[in-house]
């Protein structure tokens, strides 16, 4: 009796622990070949256009820098703003794959942060001070509300806001 209960017990767990894996390696095939979400990208947007709008009122900017959301960055990066030399063109890449890691964090962090870089490329300020995160850089990112403006990224407060219930 005892015997025949745990192996119900056993096989159960099984059947739930391959149906999870299932579920999950499917929500990462899909994540991984899909674009993201309608209200993220609309989150996004809103984030993005807001930060066209401080730049214009708290620095005259008019420019507009084109958002790139791509799966080709590496891990270790969560933002990169680019600069062409030859053709002057200044980009900022978001990585799709930090997104399902922090969408909060990439938005209210990664993206001003990465805007910030973006503006002292339009100023023609190319300062390595810091790895590009000197004071003038750091007082623009506190301009455009980011809400950390360091250089790297604070690992714990990924945590935190995943682990955040309200």
């Amino acid at each position: 009796m005892f015997l025949n209960r745990l192996k119900i017990f056993f096989i159960t767990t099984i059947i739930m622990g391959s149906i999870l894996l299932i579920y999950s390696l499917y929500n990462s095939y899909k994540f991984k070949n899909s674009p993201l979400e309608k209200n993220i990208q609309e989150r996004i947007q809103k984030k993005y256009l807001y930060l066209q709008s401080l730049a214009y009122t708290k620095f005259g900017i008019t420019r507009k820098v084109p958002l790139i959301i791509s799966d080709k960055l590496p891990a270790k990066f969560f933002g990169i703003a680019t600069y062409s030399k030859k053709t002057g063109k200044i980009e900022i890449y978001l990585n799709k794959n930090r997104f399902k890691e922090s969408l909060d964090y990439m938005i209210d962090d990664v993206l001003p942060h990465e805007y910030a870089h973006a503006i002292m490329f339009i100023l023609g300020d190319f300062s390595d001070e810091n790895a590009g995160h000197s004071k003038k850089w750091q007082d623009i990112c506190i301009a455009l509300e980011g809400k950390k403006c360091n250089r790297f990224v604070n690992n714990n407060d990924i945590i935190f806001d995943k682990t955040n219930l309200f």
